[in-house]
């Protein structure tokens, strides 16, 4: 059994979801939940936060692989500087524990949960539902983390069904 935890970071609110995975592919759900850092006074105490908040669920459930999602190029500077500080304190929280971070973009996730690097985040909540057997509505922060988690739960199956090992797997950009 593998537990993996999924962060989709955001420097209002950092969706946080963790899986495990038998031998054998099959995903159960651990965890949930959206941060929801807005109210902080100021920038640095939102990261803090994050950070804090991200070692008390790693020290709680304890996963052994994180996946993330990779930064995209928002057409606001000052949002994608934001959102790379926030997605920065996730990775610190993570690697601080001495836990390997694999990247993820947001295209590669949800082909690999709905089958179409362009759908929306409803389908992405409705997908993760079904595959981990979650009733009723899930904050799509925290959906999007689990997504994450399940996509590398699916590439890392994949790799090392073909003998690849994930450092060595580099996809030109």
């Amino acid at each position: 059994m593998t537990r993996i935890i999924g962060i989709d970071p955001g420097s209002q609110r950092t969706g946080v979801g963790i899986i495990d995975v038998d031998d054998a592919g099959k995903l159960s759900h651990v965890f949930h939940g959206a941060l929801a850092v807005a109210a902080e006074a100021t920038f640095p105490l939102r990261l803090k936060r994050i950070f804090d908040e991200l070692c008390d669920i790693i020290a709680t459930h304890r996963p052994a692989e994180c996946g993330i999602e990779r930064v995209f190029m928002a057409r606001n500077p000052d949002s994608a500087l934001k959102l790379g500080q926030a997605r920065g304190a996730a990775i610190c929280a993570i690697v601080s524990r001495g836990i390997e971070v694999h990247e993820y973009a947001a295209t590669e996730v949800k082909k690999s949960i709905v089958g179409g690097g362009r759908s929306d985040k409803t389908q992405v909540q409705h997908m993760i539902g079904i595959l981990l057997g979650i009733k009723g509505p899930l904050q799509a922060d925290a959906a999007d983390a689990l997504a994450i988690a399940v996509t590398h739960a699916h590439t890392r199956a994949s790799l090392a069904r073909v003998g690849i090992p994930r450092t060595a797997w580099r996809r030109r950009r």
